[in-house]
């Protein structure tokens, strides 16, 4: 065995890299392909692979700049279900994801974890239906609030000490989420991160994003690139807000 199989082999990453199958086929002039930072993965994703860091990485990005779109087809890839939830099963209604997914595989090492959770925010009343009907002790989450709900899904799906690695795609969860809850699933990542799992988030929160050591994937009209906390523009954004929001207001409400 030489060097390069042995470290690919202890590698437990869930997710070392995303490739494009061989033989997919794809119109790169249709959707999603017509996303720049899509076409931008897709590129790299069909040569070397686009390899995902340990820990935690963050997909940040203006509406419309295909991070849900991607974290979609990477969780699907992975083998979760489109709609949200775990690698054991989850809701489906009515297939409304993009082909992405079936265009991408995952290459990781044998040892890797195979859990994963998929939170996809927009429907999650669907995954909660689906534990109802499985049935048990826990209360049924459709009686606690939007955000009462996902901080359930962080103690007993995502934080939770049985879950000591795997991966975990996480869709915007900070909409569902008070400026101290936010905080509070900034420090279970950290925690979540320091026992093994590899998380993948597309965010809008500048709070999240500043997760220490957390790698930062920003999206937009030129493609797709990593970069810093200090230089994202939700940052620049929300400063230049909080510093005169006057200053907006006059323009918004003339």
């Amino acid at each position: 065995m030489d060097d390069r199989t042995d470290a690919w082999l202890t590698d437990e990453r869930p997710i070392q890299r995303v490739k494009v199958f061989q033989n997919a086929s794809f119109d790169e002039s249709a959707w999603p392909a017509t996303i720049p930072a899509i076409a931008d993965f897709l590129g790299v994703a069909r040569t070397d692979g686009w390899e995902f860091d340990a820990g935690v990485t963050f997909l940040v990005g203006e509406n419309g700049s295909g991070k849900s779109t991607l974290l979609e087809g990477i969780a699907e890839a992975a083998g979760l279900p489109p709609e949200g939830g775990t690698v054991n099963g989850g809701a489906q209604t009515r297939a409304t994801e993009s082909p992405l997914g079936q265009w991408l595989r995952i290459e990781r090492s044998p040892r890797a974890s195979r859990w994963g959770f998929f939170l996809r925010a927009e429907t999650m009343h669907g995954y909660y239906s689906y534990l109802d009907d499985l049935g048990g002790a826990q209360p049924s989450l459709h009686r606690l609030s939007h955000g009462e709900s996902f901080n359930a899904l962080l103690d007993d799906k995502l934080d939770h000490p049985q879950f000591v690695t795997g991966l975990a795609c996480l869709d915007e969860p900070e909409a569902a989420l008070s400026f101290s809850s936010t905080l509070r699933w900034l420090a279970a990542l950290d925690r979540m991160r320091s026992r093994g799992t590899q998380v993948i988030c597309a965010t809008h929160s500048p709070v999240l994003a500043a997760l220490p050591g957390a790698t930062i994937l920003e999206l937009g009209d030129d493609g797709i690139h990593r970069t810093e906390w200090e230089d994202l523009e939700v940052v620049r954004s929300h400063r230049s807000f909080l510093d005169a929001p006057g200053r907006f207001l006059r323009h918004l409400l003339d």
